[in-house]
C-alpha cells in the first residue's frame, strides 16, 4: 500500500551480472551510504514487517488517531534511520526523557512548543520528521510538510479539527476508538462495515493504517530497549 512497504528482501532478486571485487587493501576506502527510507512501524497478520515511508521527496502528511506510546515509538525509529525528529508538543514532560535517551548525547529529537519550531532545513541528506502533539485542537502548524520533511500529526480522539486532517492526509492511522467515532471515521475514509466494526475493540499497540483505498492492520510490538524506556504498548495515556 501506498506508504507501507514490506520489510521483507526474500523475495527481492538483484541484476543478474558478475561480481565486482578488489584487492583486501583497498578495502578501508570503501564507503556505501547505507540507510533506508521507511521506518519500520510492525508486524501484518502474516508476520511480515511493514515499514511506513516517512522520508520522501514530496510533502508527505500522517494523522494518528491514537495513543502517545505509538508516537514515541515512531519518533525513536524515526530517529534510528537517521532523520532529525522535531516534536512539537504542549506536554514537554511526557517526552523529556525519551529525547535525552534517544541520541546518546546527540540531539537527534528536539522539543518545541507548540507554535514555535523554527524552520528545519530538510534535504535528501538530512531528513526531517515534524511529530505535532497539541492536543484535540491542533493549530495549523507554522512548519507543514515539504520534500525530505513528513509532519506526523497525533490525535488523542476525533475533535472538531479531525474531518479536514483526515481528509488532507495521505495516510491514517487508526487505534481503538469509541464506535460513534469509528462511525464517523469510517464515513470519512470510507472503510468497510467489517472494519469500523473492528476499530471499538482493538488491542494495544494495533493500528489501522489507511492510504486512499489500501488497509493494513499492523501490530506494533515494542524491542527490549524501548521497553525499557516507554513501557508496554498501551492506547491509554
Amino acid at each position: 500500500m501506498a506508504g507501507l512497504t514490506t520489510g521483507s528482501l526474500r523475495s527481492l532478486l538483484g541484476p543478474r551480472q558478475a561480481g565486482h571485487s578488489l584487492p583486501a587493501t583497498d578495502l578501508g576506502a570503501l564507503s556505501l551510504p547505507v540507510g533506508d527510507d521507511g521506518v519500520v512501524v510492525g508486524e501484518d497478520a502474516e508476520g511480515r514487517s511493514q515499514m511506513l515511508g516517512l522520508h520522501r521527496s514530496t510533502p508527505y502528511d500522517v494523522l494518528l488517531i491514537g495513543g502517545l506510546w505509538t508516537a514515541q515509538v515512531l519518533a525513536l525509529r524515526a530517529a534510528g534511520t537517521g532523520a532529525r525528529v522535531t516534536v512539537e508538543t504542549g506536554r514537554p514532560q511526557a517526552w523529556t526523557t525519551l529525547a535525552q535517551a534517544a541520541g546518546a548525547g546527540l540531539e537527534c529529537i528536539t522539543l518545541h512548543e507548540v507554535g514555535r519550531v523554527p524552520p528545519m532545513g530538510a534535504s535528501v541528506g538530512s531528513p526531517v520528521v515534524v511529530l505535532r502533539d497539541c492536543g484535540m485542537r491542533p493549530p495549523r502548524g507554522r512548519v507543514v510538510s515539504s520534500p525530505w520533511q513528513s509532519v506526523v500529526t497525533l490525535l488523542p480522539y476525533l475533535s472538531p479539527v479531525a474531518p479536514r486532517l483526515l481528509r488532507s492526509s495521505t495516510l491514517v492511522g487508526i487505534q481503538r476508538v469509541s464506535p460513534q467515532e469509528a462511525g464517523q471515521i469510517g464515513r470519512i475514509l470510507g472503510l468497510a462495515e467489517q472494519e469500523v466494526a473492528a476499530l471499538p475493540t482493538l488491542a494495544d499497540g494495533v493500528t489501522l493504517w489507511c492510504a486512499g483505498k489500501d488497509r493494513q492492520w499492523i501490530m506494533t510490538s515494542a524491542t527490549d530497549a524501548e521497553s525499557g524506556l516507554l513501557g508496554s504498548p498501551r492506547r491509554m495515556d
